[in-house]
Protein backbone atom coordinates (compact mmCIF):
# COMPACT_ATOMS: atom_id res chain seq x y z
CA UNK A 1 0.00 0.00 0.00
CA UNK A 2 1.42 3.44 -0.96
CA UNK A 3 1.75 6.16 1.51
CA UNK A 4 -0.17 9.27 1.57
CA UNK A 5 1.64 12.21 1.46
CA UNK A 6 -0.04 15.19 2.77
CA UNK A 7 2.30 18.26 2.22
CA UNK A 8 1.13 21.24 4.57
CA UNK A 9 1.84 24.70 3.08
CA UNK A 10 3.15 27.32 6.08
CA UNK A 11 0.71 29.60 7.39
CA UNK A 12 1.55 33.35 6.97
CA UNK A 13 0.50 35.53 9.45
CA UNK A 14 -1.25 38.60 7.99
CA UNK A 15 0.32 41.80 9.06
CA UNK A 16 -0.76 43.49 12.27
CA UNK A 17 -2.65 46.41 11.83
CA UNK A 18 -1.30 49.45 13.25
CA UNK A 19 -1.60 50.48 16.85
CA UNK A 20 -4.87 52.47 17.76
CA UNK A 21 -3.65 53.11 21.06
CA UNK A 22 -3.54 56.35 22.96
CA UNK A 23 -1.06 58.24 20.76
CA UNK A 24 -3.13 57.51 17.72
CA UNK A 25 -6.27 58.61 19.43
CA UNK A 26 -5.00 61.83 20.91
CA UNK A 27 -2.66 62.85 17.61
CA UNK A 28 -5.83 64.77 15.32
CA UNK A 29 -6.53 66.58 18.52
CA UNK A 30 -3.18 68.07 19.62
CA UNK A 31 -2.89 68.47 16.05
CA UNK A 32 -5.28 70.84 16.07
CA UNK A 33 -4.67 72.80 19.44
CA UNK A 34 -1.10 73.22 18.15
CA UNK A 35 -1.20 76.87 16.88
CA UNK A 36 -2.52 77.73 19.88
CA UNK A 37 0.00 77.78 21.75
CA UNK A 38 2.01 79.98 20.94
CA UNK A 39 -0.74 82.92 20.98
CA UNK A 40 -2.20 81.21 24.76
CA UNK A 41 1.97 81.81 25.77
CA UNK A 42 2.25 85.64 24.39
CA UNK A 43 -1.08 85.90 26.37
CA UNK A 44 -0.03 84.69 29.60
CA UNK A 45 3.29 86.57 28.86
CA UNK A 46 2.39 89.56 28.32
CA UNK A 47 -0.81 89.27 31.35
CA UNK A 48 2.47 88.66 33.28
CA UNK A 49 5.26 91.60 31.87
CA UNK A 50 2.02 93.96 32.75
CA UNK A 51 0.53 92.65 36.11
CA UNK A 52 4.06 92.19 37.48
CA UNK A 53 5.50 96.38 36.54
CA UNK A 54 7.82 94.24 34.14
CA UNK A 55 6.46 96.46 31.29
CA UNK A 56 4.86 99.93 32.22
CA UNK A 57 0.23 98.92 32.45
CA UNK A 58 -0.05 102.49 31.22
CA UNK A 59 1.87 101.60 28.13
CA UNK A 60 0.86 98.36 27.60
CA UNK A 61 -2.21 97.30 29.11
CA UNK A 62 -2.63 93.85 30.28
CA UNK A 63 -5.20 91.45 28.63
CA UNK A 64 -7.79 91.94 31.26
CA UNK A 65 -8.19 95.75 30.65
CA UNK A 66 -8.13 95.18 26.85
CA UNK A 67 -10.88 92.69 27.87
CA UNK A 68 -12.86 94.70 30.09
CA UNK A 69 -12.84 97.84 27.32
CA UNK A 70 -13.92 95.28 24.48
CA UNK A 71 -17.02 94.47 27.00
CA UNK A 72 -17.59 97.75 27.82
CA UNK A 73 -17.82 99.01 24.51
CA UNK A 74 -19.76 96.33 23.18
CA UNK A 75 -22.46 96.66 25.91
CA UNK A 76 -22.53 99.70 24.69
CA UNK A 77 -23.21 99.11 21.45
CA UNK A 78 -19.97 101.02 19.87
CA UNK A 79 -17.91 97.98 19.43
CA UNK A 80 -20.47 96.06 16.85
CA UNK A 81 -21.08 99.77 14.70
CA UNK A 82 -16.92 100.28 14.35
CA UNK A 83 -16.64 96.56 13.24
CA UNK A 84 -19.16 96.43 10.95
CA UNK A 85 -17.71 99.28 9.45
CA UNK A 86 -15.02 98.50 8.51
CA UNK A 87 -15.97 95.45 7.51
CA UNK A 88 -18.11 96.87 4.85
CA UNK A 89 -14.92 98.27 3.52
CA UNK A 90 -12.87 95.37 3.43
CA UNK A 91 -16.12 94.12 1.78
CA UNK A 92 -16.54 95.81 -1.25
CA UNK A 93 -13.11 97.23 -1.44
CA UNK A 94 -11.76 93.18 -1.52
CA UNK A 95 -14.31 92.47 -3.71
CA UNK A 96 -13.87 95.18 -6.36
CA UNK A 97 -9.83 94.87 -6.25
CA UNK A 98 -9.83 90.71 -6.54
CA UNK A 99 -12.24 91.36 -9.36
CA UNK A 100 -10.36 93.66 -11.39
CA UNK A 101 -7.23 91.68 -10.72
CA UNK A 102 -8.35 88.59 -12.05
CA UNK A 103 -9.78 89.80 -15.32
CA UNK A 104 -6.60 91.58 -15.68
CA UNK A 105 -4.53 88.57 -14.66
CA UNK A 106 -6.80 86.38 -17.21
CA UNK A 107 -6.68 88.24 -20.15
CA UNK A 108 -2.62 89.02 -19.84
CA UNK A 109 -2.01 85.04 -19.00
CA UNK A 110 -4.19 84.05 -21.97
CA UNK A 111 -3.26 86.67 -24.53
CA UNK A 112 -0.30 88.10 -25.65
CA UNK A 113 -1.88 91.24 -27.22
CA UNK A 114 -3.57 92.17 -23.42
CA UNK A 115 0.20 91.58 -21.88
CA UNK A 116 1.57 94.28 -24.20
CA UNK A 117 -0.96 96.33 -23.92
CA UNK A 118 -1.35 96.88 -20.26
CA UNK A 119 1.34 94.64 -18.25
CA UNK A 120 3.92 97.11 -18.19
CA UNK A 121 1.45 100.14 -17.45
CA UNK A 122 0.59 97.56 -13.86
CA UNK A 123 3.77 97.33 -13.69
CA UNK A 124 4.93 100.65 -13.28
CA UNK A 125 1.63 101.61 -11.19
CA UNK A 126 2.81 98.76 -8.73
CA UNK A 127 5.56 100.25 -8.10
CA UNK A 128 3.38 103.42 -6.98
CA UNK A 129 3.04 102.91 -2.56
CA UNK A 130 -0.81 103.25 -2.93
CA UNK A 131 -0.77 104.79 0.07
CA UNK A 132 1.07 107.69 -0.57
CA UNK A 133 -1.71 108.54 -2.82
CA UNK A 134 -4.18 109.50 0.13
CA UNK A 135 -3.70 113.25 -0.09
CA UNK A 136 -4.28 113.10 -3.75
CA UNK A 137 -7.12 110.31 -3.29
CA UNK A 138 -8.84 113.17 -0.42
CA UNK A 139 -7.83 116.07 -2.84
CA UNK A 140 -10.21 114.41 -5.30
CA UNK A 141 -12.97 112.60 -3.43
CA UNK A 142 -12.74 114.36 -0.19
CA UNK A 143 -12.92 112.63 3.37
CA UNK A 144 -15.92 110.57 2.72
CA UNK A 145 -15.42 106.62 2.36
CA UNK A 146 -14.75 106.35 -1.24
CA UNK A 147 -11.01 107.45 -0.64
CA UNK A 148 -10.62 104.43 1.78
CA UNK A 149 -12.44 101.95 -0.57
CA UNK A 150 -10.06 103.25 -3.44
CA UNK A 151 -7.16 102.47 -1.59
CA UNK A 152 -8.32 98.77 -0.34
CA UNK A 153 -9.08 98.35 -3.83
CA UNK A 154 -5.08 99.50 -5.03
CA UNK A 155 -3.76 97.03 -2.16
CA UNK A 156 -5.65 93.92 -3.28
CA UNK A 157 -5.11 94.23 -7.42
CA UNK A 158 -2.05 93.82 -8.16
CA UNK A 159 -1.24 90.84 -5.45
CA UNK A 160 -4.48 88.98 -7.32
CA UNK A 161 -3.61 89.76 -10.90
CA UNK A 162 0.79 88.36 -10.53
CA UNK A 163 -0.61 85.05 -8.86
CA UNK A 164 -3.39 84.77 -11.52
CA UNK A 165 -1.05 85.51 -14.53
CA UNK A 166 2.00 83.06 -12.99
CA UNK A 167 -0.60 80.45 -12.21
CA UNK A 168 -2.37 80.33 -16.37
CA UNK A 169 1.66 80.54 -17.33
CA UNK A 170 2.69 77.60 -15.12
CA UNK A 171 -0.11 75.47 -16.42
CA UNK A 172 1.47 72.21 -17.44
CA UNK A 173 1.66 72.37 -21.24
CA UNK A 174 1.17 69.12 -21.92
CA UNK A 175 -2.31 69.04 -20.34
CA UNK A 176 -3.39 71.71 -22.35
CA UNK A 177 -2.11 69.64 -25.86
CA UNK A 178 -3.69 66.58 -24.16
CA UNK A 179 -6.69 68.67 -23.99
CA UNK A 180 -6.24 69.90 -27.27
CA UNK A 181 -6.23 66.31 -28.40
CA UNK A 182 -9.25 65.29 -27.18
CA UNK A 183 -11.26 68.19 -29.23
CA UNK A 184 -11.69 70.82 -26.54
CA UNK A 185 -12.17 74.32 -27.99
CA UNK A 186 -10.88 77.32 -26.34
CA UNK A 187 -13.56 77.96 -24.12
CA UNK A 188 -13.59 74.51 -22.88
CA UNK A 189 -9.76 74.32 -22.43
CA UNK A 190 -9.81 76.93 -20.33
CA UNK A 191 -12.41 75.93 -18.32
CA UNK A 192 -11.33 72.47 -18.03
CA UNK A 193 -7.48 72.27 -18.17
CA UNK A 194 -6.26 76.02 -17.28
CA UNK A 195 -8.45 76.95 -14.69
CA UNK A 196 -8.00 74.00 -12.16
CA UNK A 197 -4.51 73.87 -13.29
CA UNK A 198 -4.00 77.56 -12.35
CA UNK A 199 -6.42 77.50 -9.22
CA UNK A 200 -3.68 76.95 -6.72
CA UNK A 201 -1.97 79.88 -7.92
CA UNK A 202 -4.82 82.31 -7.60
CA UNK A 203 -6.09 81.35 -4.29
CA UNK A 204 -2.56 81.82 -2.63
CA UNK A 205 -2.71 85.67 -4.81
CA UNK A 206 -6.37 86.09 -2.98
CA UNK A 207 -5.30 84.74 0.37
CA UNK A 208 -2.51 87.19 0.28
CA UNK A 209 -4.48 90.33 -1.20
CA UNK A 210 -7.13 89.76 1.85
CA UNK A 211 -4.30 90.63 4.22
CA UNK A 212 -3.08 93.26 2.34
CA UNK A 213 -6.79 94.48 2.18
CA UNK A 214 -6.68 94.63 5.85
CA UNK A 215 -3.15 96.47 6.20
CA UNK A 216 -4.31 99.16 3.73
CA UNK A 217 -7.34 99.26 6.05
CA UNK A 218 -5.65 100.25 9.36
CA UNK A 219 -3.96 103.23 6.98
CA UNK A 220 -6.80 104.43 5.61
CA UNK A 221 -9.48 104.72 8.42
CA UNK A 222 -6.88 107.28 9.81
CA UNK A 223 -8.32 109.23 6.68
CA UNK A 224 -10.87 112.25 8.99
CA UNK A 225 -13.32 109.06 9.92
CA UNK A 226 -15.25 108.83 12.70
CA UNK A 227 -15.92 105.33 12.13
CA UNK A 228 -14.42 101.79 11.91
CA UNK A 229 -11.83 100.19 14.10
CA UNK A 230 -9.12 102.52 13.02
CA UNK A 231 -11.72 105.40 14.64
CA UNK A 232 -11.16 103.25 17.80
CA UNK A 233 -7.29 103.73 17.73
CA UNK A 234 -7.75 107.11 17.14
CA UNK A 235 -9.85 107.83 19.96
CA UNK A 236 -7.89 106.32 22.23
CA UNK A 237 -4.87 108.39 21.14
CA UNK A 238 -6.58 111.48 21.59
CA UNK A 239 -8.02 110.18 24.65
CA UNK A 240 -4.79 108.65 25.61
CA UNK A 241 -6.35 105.54 26.56
CA UNK A 242 -3.65 102.32 25.54
CA UNK A 243 -6.39 100.26 25.83
CA UNK A 244 -8.27 101.20 23.05
CA UNK A 245 -5.18 101.55 21.10
CA UNK A 246 -4.61 98.08 21.82
CA UNK A 247 -8.16 96.61 21.12
CA UNK A 248 -8.21 98.15 17.87
CA UNK A 249 -4.65 96.42 16.75
CA UNK A 250 -6.22 93.12 18.31
CA UNK A 251 -9.42 93.26 16.39
CA UNK A 252 -7.80 93.51 13.34
CA UNK A 253 -5.94 90.69 13.89
CA UNK A 254 -8.58 88.82 14.79
CA UNK A 255 -10.33 90.06 11.52
CA UNK A 256 -7.52 89.25 9.54
CA UNK A 257 -7.17 85.59 10.97
CA UNK A 258 -10.97 84.87 10.71
CA UNK A 259 -10.30 85.95 6.92
CA UNK A 260 -7.40 84.19 6.23
CA UNK A 261 -9.20 80.88 7.78
CA UNK A 262 -12.38 81.13 4.78
CA UNK A 263 -10.02 81.51 2.41
CA UNK A 264 -8.31 78.28 3.77
CA UNK A 265 -11.96 76.53 4.12
CA UNK A 266 -12.43 77.72 0.20
CA UNK A 267 -8.93 76.51 -0.51
CA UNK A 268 -10.30 73.04 0.70
CA UNK A 269 -13.73 72.83 -1.12
CA UNK A 270 -12.17 74.30 -4.62
CA UNK A 271 -9.08 72.31 -4.58
CA UNK A 272 -10.79 68.96 -3.16
CA UNK A 273 -9.26 67.16 -6.02
CA UNK A 274 -5.76 68.12 -5.24
CA UNK A 275 -3.86 65.98 -2.58
CA UNK A 276 -2.13 68.64 -0.57
CA UNK A 277 -5.24 70.43 -0.12
CA UNK A 278 -7.15 67.73 1.65
CA UNK A 279 -8.05 67.67 5.30
CA UNK A 280 -5.06 66.99 7.63
CA UNK A 281 -2.43 67.49 5.09
CA UNK A 282 -1.36 71.03 5.17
Amino acid sequence: MSELTISVEPTVAPPAEPSRGRHAIRTPRATSLLPWVVPVLVLLGWQWASSTGLVSASILPPPSKVLETARTLWSEGELQTHLMVSVRRIVIGFTIGAAIGLVLGFAVGLSRIAEGLVDRTLQMLRALPHLALVPLLIAAFGIGELPKVMLVILGVIFPVYLNTVAGIRTVDPKLVQLGRSYGLGRGELIRQVIVPGAMPMILTGIRYALGVAWLTLVIAETIATSEGIGFVAQNGRDLLRNDRIVLAIVLYALAGLLADQLIRLAEARVLRWNPNYRKGTR
